[in-house]
């Protein structure tokens, strides 16, 4: 066997099934196995490399995949987070909404009350009013009572005036 550099890949297994097949018609048994041996050695470098090339390619797949469920699992992350935040909102705005409601409601009571606060001094005015005519009315006619009752005695001492004495 010499002692010299074989060429791998195709070049090599090219020259190594030509030594081989040199060796095997000229009856150098050295120089078939020495050919033999570079076309297993250029077949062990193919396989080498397109194992080497798989391992490159699923590690490739495997750090894809890695990436792909850390960015699924930020996403998922993300849309909670939005979620939370959307949910707070929609809290914040319905409380917001709730005080509004309330103030409105407290504002309408007020006003009712008011109203009928109003409403009752009102009648009282109205009440008292009434009052106050009939009294004065009432003062009317007993001062007219009294003045036909003044007359009708005047008529009476004038239709007899001893009577009384």
């Amino acid at each position: 066997m010499t002692d010299e550099r074989t060429a791998g890949g195709l070049a090599g297994r090219i020259a190594g099934k030509a030594k081989e097949a040199i060796g095997a018609l000229a009856g150098r048994d050295e120089l078939a196995r020495e050919g033999r041996l570079q076309q297993a050695q250029a077949d062990a470098e193919a396989t080498a490399q397109r194992e080497a090339a798989e391992a490159q390619r699923r590690d490739a797949e495997a750090r894809l995949e890695t990436e792909k469920a850390e960015t699924e699992a930020e996403t998922e992350r993300l849309r909670n987070q939005v979620s939370a935040q959307e949910r707070e909102e929609r809290i914040e705005r319905e409380r917001r909404e709730a005080e509004r409601r309330a103030e409105d409601d407290a504002r309408r009571e007020r006003e009712a009350a008011e109203r009928r606060g109003e409403a009752g001094e009102a009648v009282a005015e109205a009440t008292e009013e009434r009052a106050e005519r009939e009294r004065f009315e009432a003062a009317a006619d007993e001062v007219r009572l009294a003045q036909e009752a003044r007359r009708a005695e005047a008529r009476a001492e004038a239709i007899d005036p001893e009577e009384d004495k």
